[in-house]
């Protein structure tokens, strides 16, 4: 055996261990074709056994019988959950959330402070009742009488001025009673106030628990607290604490901005870890459809601190099964645990002693399967980025010229084989992307999109599969056809994996240079590529037939459990999100995308080394029957029907309208009812035509919205407003009835001083969930108003007054200030909209019979709207 073949066939083996095959009259080492498929079946195996618990692990939860040891008592909390779900929904307005809710938190606040430490603390409650207005989303909020319950904890002879803030809300959606949004922080807030004032472990900082009483209403709670309460000026740094889901670990999702010694205080204080920069910037970019009040204290209140929410199970997020049997105790225990350590830390850090002596800047921050956080500064980040890709490629052009060494082939040669490697792995990486991208086209253009949506085990074949096969099929073409008799083939797999790996570097670079914090991800994907690779070219193993892959497979474990929880995590927050993403997204793009990148991050270099094998392209056929398989299952079967009563519903929203319009001579030129749809899902009306709901007779509204100020209807808020031309309409006969009507009463019409403006003056009675909409004619402009009047100047009309009230329903005056350059003021100026909602009511019978017919897998939001247009 000449010393070329000891190289390739390593070490002896005794018969039938290895199998060898011929290569342009050279004999080659393979592994025999089942174990390709036992490597494919180890990785998934470790997904299941190690990933999958790491996730949806959970504290014990403890009982009354720990309350001696000063910690977290998840029996309590629970306790108090199960009274808050009792109340029922809790909207703004409603007697449930302005009074019921309000007594249950006095009562449980009060007998907290029958048991305090008072050698230790003080402790004080205020009811707030806010009134304000501010600007967002392209419309005016205005509320009024909106309650919040607000706690203040100061240590005995605590001199500091910076107070933390700890926010959650009340208040619910209509169709739910907010068990776990978000009553689940409720009651956590409830029971970390329990064990720090009956404590003696003391403090520097004083705290604020603001449990706000309308977050649902566009976060006017919240706004009402910063602008005006009169603690708010001391508030230095918030905890916000919210939920798009139920019942599992809640993640810190948000933190700063620009101060990283945040990420600290929760690494210090947070027991659970469950946080990652990739979480933020993907909220950041407005792909996730929630907001939470961290948002406002950020831009109205110049707080800095952590987001923080339950993520898991959104599939009940804002349903009637949204309820207590969702949520385990040790969901409580998590939340607690992590949220009592950061209450203590931060109230004693001393960065909040003056913030400006602190670093700014942004962070990097990720968990490692939720057993320890990995945090450094964004600059560190930038430029470990640019040295692992930089290594990566240095090390990567070490082997080249080891292999060109060892087969005694030119470095020249070898080079020009690499850059060959490496445009065949550059096809490889896009059409790891681009087949699952197409099953993604593919399904949603016949109507299929969310077939995972139920069914999440489709996802493997549907998406995973097909990125894997777009990763090996082009290696597996180029080795079998390739020429080449100096390299060995263990060598010319090894080029085939330093391609992808160059891939990932100049892929590092680029997105590191756009400044995404998220490429973290491609650097420690990258960090175990090297390592490897460094201790094979600091041994033998580099040249010694497939010896390279031992270390290699060993390493990889560590980037294959971290990229795949990491992305797993979003693919089980993302995936109920997808389901009220609207009608003009393709979700399975946004689905398709994230785990396609999960599975190169996760299996790019694994999935190489299946050309070890004899049969390696029994393989590729058999991820290919996979997805085969896959996609008709989730074409031609009931498995990729979305929809499941209970736990997958659709999301069925709609409004029971009744619509009048004045004309400028005050006469009714229009009164008709219907129900105005807003679909929630890529899928819209599709799946309802096939039940037994009537929907004959059901037209968009693309002509009304062509012909009417805001489409003629009530529209709800900003978000449906953003849709309005893709709302549905379906007439009904009778009228729908109302608990009352707005009526708008003009009080005067005043000509003003300069004699080109005119003066209306308006009184509306209306109920606690109302929106005025204004539209000047062409030759006509408002020049100021009641509302915020640096909104005129920036916002184009039609104008968007959204309007609650909590406890105080008083009539809302206002005026409008007309202006029109000829002064003729006796034709039509500008129409007003009022859109009343009535969000406390089922409606009427004909109306409870019709939500009554739809499928049960669909759940109904649903509540009377009251439209009046009048033309003044």
């Amino acid at each position: 055996m000449s010393d070329k073949d000891k190289l390739i066939l390593d070490e002896p083996v005794e018969k039938g261990e290895r199998s060898f095959s011929k290569k342009n009259g050279k004999k080659y080492f393979q592994l025999p074709w089942y174990s390709a498929g036992g490597i494919v079946l180890f990785w998934g195996l470790l997904f299941v056994a190690v990933v999958k618990p790491l996730f949806y692990r959970l504290p014990e939860p403890l009982t009354v019988e720990d309350v001696s040891k000063g910690v977290f008592i998840a029996e309590r909390a629970q306790a108090n959950l199960y009274d808050f779900e009792a109340i029922g929904t809790k909207v703004v307005g409603s007697y449930e959330n302005e009074y019921k809710t309000v007594e249950f938190l006095l009562k449980e606040l009060n007998l907290i402070k029958e048991n305090i430490q008072t050698d230790y603390f003080d402790m004080e409650i205020d009811v707030q009742r806010a009134y304000g207005a501010y600007v967002k989303w392209n419309l005016v909020n205005m509320y009024q009488g909106i309650q919040n319950v607000v706690v203040k904890i100061t240590p005995k002879g605590s001199s500091s001025e910076n107070y933390i803030l700890v926010n959650s809300h009340f208040d619910s959606v209509s169709t739910s009673p907010s068990t776990g949004d978000d009553g689940h922080m409720v009651v956590s807030i409830l029971e970390v106030l329990r064990v720090i004032t009956s404590s003696r472990e003391t403090f520097e900082h004083p705290i604020i628990f603001l449990i706000n009483g309308s977050e649902e209403n566009s976060m006017q709670a919240s706004h009402g607290f910063i602008a005006h309460h009169k603690w708010a000026k001391n508030c230095k740094v918030v905890i916000n604490l919210d939920a798009a889901g139920s019942g599992g670990r809640e993640i810190m999702f948000q933190t700063g901005p620009n101060y990283p010694w945040l990420v600290n205080i929760y690494k210090l204080g947070a027991k659970h870890y469950f946080s990652t920069t990739m979480a933020e910037e993907i909220f950041q970019t407005g792909l996730v459809p929630s907001y939470t009040d961290f948002d406002i204290f950020v831009e109205y209140g110049n707080l800095i601190g952590l987001d923080i929410g339950q993520c898991i199970n959104g599939f009940v997020y804002h349903t009637k099964y949204d309820r207590f049997d969702v949520i385990p105790r040790a969901s409580l225990q998590n939340t607690g645990d992590n949220l009592l350590g950061l209450v203590r830390t931060l109230s004693n850090a001393t960065e909040l002693r003056n913030l400006s002596d602190n670093a700014v800047g942004n962070t990097i921050f990720f968990d490692v399967l939720g057993l320890q956080l990995i945090s450094y500064s964004a600059e560190t980040g930038v430029k470990l980025n640019y040295a692992l890709a930089a290594a990566t490629i240095i090390l990567v052009y070490i082997s080249l010229l080891r292999i060109a060494d060892k087969s005694s082939v030119s470095s020249e040669k070898v080079l020009g084989s690499f850059v060959l490697v490496l445009v065949v792995q550059v096809i490889a990486f896009v059409l790891s992307l681009a087949l699952p991208l197409l099953v993604a086209y593919g399904l949603d253009k016949y109507g299929l999109s969310l077939s995972y949506y139920a069914t999440p085990s489709l996802l493997i074949g549907l998406y995973v599969c097909p990125c894997l096969l777009g990763l090996a099929l082009p290696s597996f073409i180029y080795l079998k056809l390739n020429k080449n008799d100096k390299i060995s083939f263990a060598q010319q797999v090894q080029l085939a994996l330093h391609g992808h790996a160059a891939v990932l570097a100049i892929l590092c670079i680029a997105v590191n240079y756009y400044g995404v914090r998220t490429t973290y991800v491609i650097t420690w994907t990258l960090v175990f590529y090297v390592i490897p690779l460094a201790f094979n070219l600091l041994t033998t193993l580099h040249d010694r037939g497939f010896s390279w892959t031992a270390i290699l497979k060993i390493v990889q474990v560590a980037p294959f459990l971290y990229n795949s929880y990491l992305f797993y995590c979003f693919i089980v927050i993302l995936t109920p999100m997808m389901g009220r993403f609207g009608l003009n997204t393709n979700p399975d793009l946004i689905i398709g995308a994230l785990t396609a990148l999960g599975t190169i991050l996760s299996m790019g270099f694994l999935i190489l080394l299946i050309n070890m094998s004899r049969r390696s392209g029994f393989i590729l056929l058999g991820l290919l029957a996979v997805s085969a398989a896959s996609v008709y299952i989730a074409s031609s079967t009931e498995i990729g029907f979305p929809y499941r009563a209970r736990t997958n519903v659709q999301r069925v929203q709609y409004l029971q309208v009744r619509r009048v319009f004045y004309e400028y001579d005050g006469t009714l030129s229009k009164d008709e009812s219907g129900y105005l749809f807003d679909f929630q899902d890529r899928r819209g009306v599709a799946p309802l035509l096939d039940s037994n709901v009537d929907l004959t007779g059901l037209v968009n509204m693309t002509s009304d919205c062509a012909k009417y100020m805001m489409c003629g209807m009530p529209l709800y808020d900003h978000r449906w407003v953003e849709s309005k031309e893709d709302g549905m309409w379906l007439p009904r006969k009778n009228p729908v009835w109302t608990p009352s009507e707005p009526t708008l009463e003009l009080l005067n019409k005043t000509v003003l001083a300069d004699g080109k403006t005119v003066r209306f003056e308006f009184n509306l009675n209306c109920t606690d969930h109302t929106s005025i909409f204004i539209q000047p004619n062409e030759d006509v402009t408002v020049g100021n108003w009641s509302f915020i009047e640096d909104y005129l100047t920036t916002i184009s009309p039609p104008y968007h007054i959204y309007f609650a009230y909590g406890i105080d329903d008083s009539p809302l005056n206002f005026f409008l200030d007309i202006t029109k350059s000829d002064a003729d003021f006796n034709v039509p100026l500008f129409q007003l909209g009022v859109s009343a909602q009535y969000m406390h009511v089922d409606g009427d019978d004909e109306a409870v019979h019709f939500a009554n017919t739809f499928p049960e897998y669909a759940v109904t939001i649903t509540w009377p709207a009251f439209y009046k247009k009048y033309e003044f």
